[in-house]
């Protein structure tokens, strides 16, 4: 199978660069900025707004399966309109989609979010994602809109970084008491996306993990973990600060779990146990 990943040099997309890689399947990947190092993959740069290049690029490629991994934060173009623009040409040419959107579509005011929940965004950023899966289910119904939070693993993440900078000093900041979500480890939600693709799967999919902690308990699990001083991550509260965005948002993965053999761990488990 020939697998083209949107995003490929990130964070997520280099972990599942690297499974379908390993699956030994054709692996094409996309970057914004500059290529990955894994090897046996052909590199090509993209930009989502550029609509005749993604086109294109998808004649040239001719997968089928791809994974949309990219990230462009709160820029509408990239974030919104980015995908729509993929999901057309995945239409166009007959490719199975995958869409990682976020647990930032909701607004926290019901805490639990199961996939039935519509999506109520507070911040430009989720306004984006929310948007984008609108548009991409409409265009392309067959693809898979997979919501998901923290992704944690490898102590790459932003989230790990930022725990090993607080610990040591090098940075300001405090971690958040009262913001809460269910972190899924990186390598857990690739396996996941690919067996999702693997099979007759459409629609909204959670996957996160089960365990809904603060990003306070979050960063004393990976101090931990790391070896490092629990006692020099500050706490603060988020409603007390300027920022902007939900409280307390938990995806109920539940129903998507049960239809997958890839387990999605929670923190307390991939944050102690081997990975």
């Amino acid at each position: 199978m020939k697998v083209l990943i949107i995003g490929g040099s990130g964070f997520l997309g280099t972990e599942l660069v690297r499974q379908t890689v390993t699956a030994g399947y054709t692996t094409v990947a996309t970057y914004a900025t500059r290529p990955g190092t894994t090897p046996k993959v052909a590199w090509c740069p993209l930009d989502l707004r550029d609509a005749g290049r993604v086109d294109a690029l998808m004649a040239e490629v001719g997968p089928q399966l791809v994974v949309n991994a990219s990230s462009g934060k709160a820029d509408w173009a990239v974030t919104a309109e980015g995908p729509v623009r993929l999901a057309m040409a995945a239409a166009k040419y007959g490719s199975r989609l995958v869409h990682v959107s976020s647990d930032a579509v909701f607004s926290g005011a019901r805490v639990h979010y199961d996939e039935s929940c519509l999506p109520d965004p507070v911040t430009p950023y989720g306004a984006a994602k929310a948007a984008a899966e609108t548009a991409v289910l409409l265009v392309h119904p067959q693809a898979v809109v997979a919501r998901t939070s923290l992704i944690i693993g490898d102590g790459r993440s932003v989230h790990e970084r930022a725990v090993h900078e607080l610990a040591a000093g090098t940075s300001d900041g405090v971690l958040f008491t009262d913001d809460i979500r269910c972190p899924v480890h990186v390598a857990d939600l690739a396996a996941a996306l690919l067996e999702l693709a693997s099979y007759d799967a459409a629609g909204i999919h959670h996957l996160a993990g089960p365990d809904a902690v603060s990003r306070h308990e979050l960063g004393i699990l990976i101090a931990r973990r790391d070896g490092l001083d629990v006692s020099r991550l500050p706490t603060g509260l988020r409603a007390n600060s300027t920022l902007p965005g939900a409280l307390d948002v938990r995806l109920d993965s539940r129903a998507t779990q049960r239809n997958l053999h890839a387990t999605l761990r929670g923190a307390y488990q991939f944050c102690t146990a081997p990975t």
